[in-house]
């Protein structure tokens, strides 16, 4: 077992998702930076889609009932384990009865912390993920919360230390045209591609919300609900862009005009609220 002692601003059970069921209204959810997840487990011999803790912000003290091997990925946070210091991005071993401590990560948002043989609570949907739009999933972990090890490991670490990016003081994503490209005015366009916006203190594993200038609507009319992704970039009454993250509803109301790069949608997952952010138009 796995014992929350603290939880931390934020502490959630996280896999890869569960794709495949937005006829049911299912968000495929999972964790907000997937390439953080998918490594943790690595570094500790996991299959890439075991279940894994998604921590915010740090402040996450666990205590193992039994000795561990885990592995810290995603937003790099001071670390103890008893006494001595941790680190990230390698797995450590964890005696038993040993407090594990993460402290706040002075850049990025989500910490992941990956356990030998995985989380093993109940799957929904095929996936242990919280969904803390739909209310799936286990509930976010709170002190005292016990969870379950499995048996998922398939092999033994062969990684002492994964080298890995530092994390941008500034977030540049790139942007693909959205089905409803041209329901914003041609200088809203270029708007979008020049101004620096700043995530917002209202943003959530649903959605990243920018503070800037906003964004003229070149249609009053309504729009239909329509499907949604995650990076889609949709534009709401107040013209202030809204970027969706894992927990994205699956259909919305508000015209997308573009959508993030896939491969930059796990830097969206680590913007922080204050954090400055531009957004650069591709078109493949």
């Amino acid at each position: 077992m796995i014992e929350v002692i603290r939880s931390g601003p934020l502490a959630t059970v996280q896999d890869l998702g569960r794709p495949g069921w937005a006829s049911l209204g299912v968000s495929p959810s999972g964790a907000a930076d997937l390439g953080a997840l998918r490594l943790a487990n690595r570094l500790v011999g996991n299959p890439e889609s075991a279940a894994c803790l998604e921590v915010t912000l740090g402040g996450l003290v666990v205590r193992f009932t039994i000795s561990a091997i885990v592995a810290l990925t995603g937003a790099p946070c001071p670390v103890r384990v008893g006494d001595r210091q941790g680190f990230v991005n390698g797995p450590i071993a964890v005696p038993a009865g040993v407090r594990l401590v993460l402290g706040a990560p002075p850049r990025g948002l989500r910490t992941y912390l990956a356990v030998r043989g995985g989380i093993d609570v109940p799957p929904v949907f095929g996936s242990r993920s919280t969904d803390l739009l739909s209310g799936l999933g286990p509930e976010p972990v709170t002190p005292g919360t016990r969870l379950p090890v499995g048996d998922a490991a398939a092999r033994w670490p062969t990684v002492d230390q994964a080298p890995v990016p530092a994390l941008p003081d500034d977030l540049e994503l790139r942007v693909l045209p959205g089905p409803r490209h041209d329901w914003v005015t041609a200088d809203a366009v270029r708007r979008l591609a020049t101004a620096t916006y700043e995530v917002s203190a209202r943003s959530n594993r649903v959605g990243v919300r920018l503070e800037g200038p906003p964004l003229t609507r070149a249609r009053r009319d309504e729009l239909p609900p329509e499907g949604i992704v995650r990076g889609a970039v949709q534009v709401p009454p107040d013209g202030k862009p809204v970027l969706f993250l894992a927990d994205h509803p699956v259909t919305g109301g508000y015209p997308v005009i573009g959508v993030v790069e896939p491969a930059d949608t796990d830097l969206l997952g680590q913007a922080r609220p204050g954090q400055r952010v531009s957004l650069r138009w591709v078109v493949r």
